[in-house]
């Protein structure tokens, strides 16, 4: 059992997983596309999200941890099938690689084991597929339209409905984007030759997520590795794969000293925390609220000792730090949080609020990481120039604001 207890201890175990998350390295996967087919290969997922005050979050995750990354290049590699778009613990963007272990979910929903619509139009779903093995590939918006190629034949939502289904049981896929309008095609003309088509067991399924998640957050939990997955047989596997390979060794258990009376239990590889590890840098990275790093909440809190929440789900009266705050990355702690939006007519970032932690990092330093990463920020929000609102605590925002002016 390694007991995380000490605060160099609990630096050094933050450090493994931001660097499993290749949130540390200059250019932990390499540059432009190449980068970001690595990336995502490597992270498992990406999160697709349909908010726009800043630039998308599917685009955010790739941009924070691939120099040279251009949102462009995440349809580029959907059209070449380097990765698909399903359902992991939400909407997102897979390596093409793991596609069979999206199965056991697309055969669930059309079994009827699990419901995507309860009553979904075998019919009208039935003309859908064979429009589209006619046709050709279908546009999200032809429905919207309430036409096809061939004219207007349904009605919008019941067709919405339809296609969805087909694509979320798995005899449709998207084969391509125009921001969030889809272009769904046969699977069976979609899916590369080459790709394994074999239905996963629950075990091989387990085995999956488990080495999934070590390469790709270093630490994991019986929580996490089954995430927002609400499957009993799933979670009983997962919960004997780990007993097994604590057994065998190739698992440690870790006890984390979350508070003065509080303990989280994590696993580990054997051995991991005896790698060599990136130094830390005086980057300051500015993270998507659906980051890989920061989705799981309860772990963030955890390891972190960062509560996050976001709040745009919550009603504005109640709000603590803005509609969409975005997490403040330095040295190896989430130091704050910046709300802010993109409006894009004017080229202009507004930061609306901007709110930082009690830490005992050079103020100089943090403040010059921050202008600087902003300034990158802004540029891969399109934007030209920056405002700043308020700072928490208020002493930080003078200095701030006149660093910030120089960008206009």
């Amino acid at each position: 059992m390694i007991e995380i207890t000490k605060p160099k201890d609990l630096a050094r175990l933050r450090s493994f997983t931001l660097a499993s998350q290749g949130l540390l390295q200059a250019q932990p996967f390499g540059r432009g596309l190449a980068g970001a087919q690595k990336a995502i290969q490597h992270l498992g997922y990406v999160q697709i999200d349909t908010i726009s005050v800043v630039e998308r979050a599917h685009h955010h995750v790739l941009h924070s941890r691939v120099p040279g990354f251009k949102p462009d290049m995440m349809n580029q590699m959907l059209v070449e099938r380097d990765i698909f778009e399903y359902w992991s613990h939400a909407a997102a963007f897979l390596p093409m690689e793991d596609y069979r272990f999206s199965l056991p979910y697309k055969h669930a929903i059309k079994g009827g084991q699990t419901h995507w619509y309860k009553t979904p139009d075998q019919k009208l779903m039935k003309a859908l597929l064979a429009r589209i093995r006619l046709d050709g590939p279908l546009r999200s918006r032809d429905i919207e339209a309430g036409k096809t190629k061939r004219g207007g034949w349904w009605d919008l939502k019941p067709a919405k409905k339809a296609l969805e289904q087909l694509y979320m049981q798995g005899d449709l896929m998207v084969c391509d984007r125009t921001g969030f309008q889809k272009q769904y095609d046969l699977t069976e003309r979609v899916l590369p030759s080459h790709i394994n088509t074999q239905v996963p067991s629950v075990k091989e399924l387990a085995e999956h997520l488990l080495e999934q998640q070590l390469r790709c957050h270093g630490v994991v939990n019986l929580k996490g590795l089954i995430y927002l997955r609400r499957n009993k047989e799933l979670r009983n596997t997962m919960k004997a794969l780990l007993s097994d390979k604590l057994a065998q060794g190739d698992l440690e258990q870790m006890q984390v000293c979350v508070t003065n009376s509080d303990t989280a239990e994590y696993f580990i590889e054997a051995g991991g925390l005896d790698s060599r590890l990136s130094r830390l840098n005086n980057k300051l990275t500015i993270l998507s609220p659906f980051d890989n790093a920061v989705i799981q909440r309860d772990r963030l809190k955890d390891l972190f000792q960062y509560n996050y929440q976001i709040e745009c789900y919550v009603p504005e009266a109640k709000r603590q730090y803005g509609y969409f705050s975005l997490p403040l990355l330095f040295r190896g702690e989430f130091i704050g949080r910046m709300d802010c939006k993109a409006h894009r007519k004017t080229r202009h970032l507004e930061i609306k609020f901007l709110h930082f932690e009690e830490h005992d990092f050079d103020e100089d330093l943090l403040m010059a990481a921050l202008v600087e990463a902003v300034d990158k920020f802004r540029f891969f929000q399109e934007c030209d120039s920056v405002s700043l609102g308020r700072v928490e605590p208020e002493y930080l925002g003078e200095g701030l604001q006149w660093a910030l002016k120089n960008f206009e």
